[in-house]
């Protein structure tokens, strides 16, 4: 049986933000939240190395007192980013997109990623979803959607309610649908190939970096995952992460 292939972890960080500027340094529990995703994400059973990739020396500096940093030049997308230091680093055949803003990370959740590239040769880019139980959640375009075929790839992500209904269907739309996690797997030669693309409609008509794949005819593997997370884009998002953490110590007693 031959070995399976290495592992590359990246967490793309970035100091400037329109919402929330300095994000992955912002404190939750004592730490900067970019090291609680970072020692999540060393747990990882499939994971080889895990590494931080930014721009700025203050993230960098304070990477250094608990793991290890990448210095990048500027990217204009955190896909950019990462594609960047798997250039550095042939050696990993797979890649995973970690954001650096999901302080409730399960390794599970890396390893969900990284499994169906060992299974299936074809396969060049995956991502995670989790089942949408929740109507508003299913009418929000703040809420990313995807739907699969019956392989488990993805046919469309949207922000929009998909899939839509005829009026006399009155069944729940919702159980057709999953709730995207934003976290990916490449290949390491399709992410260089991915980077090299324009941005195609769908994408910018979505806002959604992963359409570009679907538009140009590759197809994304979609695991679903039984963990959910709190993605963190504003103070507020912060707090309500910090408290879920807190709950979460205390059912765990750590």
């Amino acid at each position: 049986m031959s070995p399976r292939p290495k592992v590359l972890g990246v967490i793309p960080a970035r100091y400037e933000s329109s919402r929330f500027p300095g994000k992955p340094l912002a404190s939750i529990l004592g730490k900067p939240m970019i090291q609680h995703v970072y020692e999540r994400a060393v747990r990882a059973q499939y994971v080889d190395w895990t590494a931080v990739a930014t721009d700025d020396e203050r993230i960098a500096r304070a990477v250094d007192t608990f793991g290890d940093a990448v210095m990048t030049g500027e990217c204009a997308t955190g896909t950019d980013r990462v594609a960047e230091v798997s250039a550095r680093y042939p050696e990993y055949e797979i890649v995973l997109n970690i954001q650096g803003d999901e302080p409730l990370l399960e390794p599970a959740m890396l390893d969900a990623l990284a499994e169906p590239f060992f299974r299936d040769d074809a396969v060049v880019m995956t991502t995670l979803a989790e089942k949408l139980t929740d109507r508003a959640d299913f009418m929000s375009r703040n809420v990313v959607k995807v739907v699969t075929d019956r392989e488990g790839f993805a046919l469309y992500f949207s922000r929009a309610s998909i899939p839509g209904c005829r009026a006399d269907d009155h069944s729940d739309p919702e159980q057709l649908s999953l709730r995207h996690v934003g976290l990916y797997g490449f290949r390491s030669d399709f992410l260089r190939t991915l980077t090299s693309l324009e941005p195609t409609p769908l994408e910018r008509r979505e806002g959604l970096e992963q359409l570009r794949a679907l538009e140009n005819g590759y197809r994304i593997y979609v695991s679903v995952t039984p963990h959910s997370t709190i993605g963190v884009d504003t103070p507020e998002e912060l707090t309500a992460a910090e408290a879920a953490m807190r709950k979460r110590m205390r059912r765990s007693g750590e």
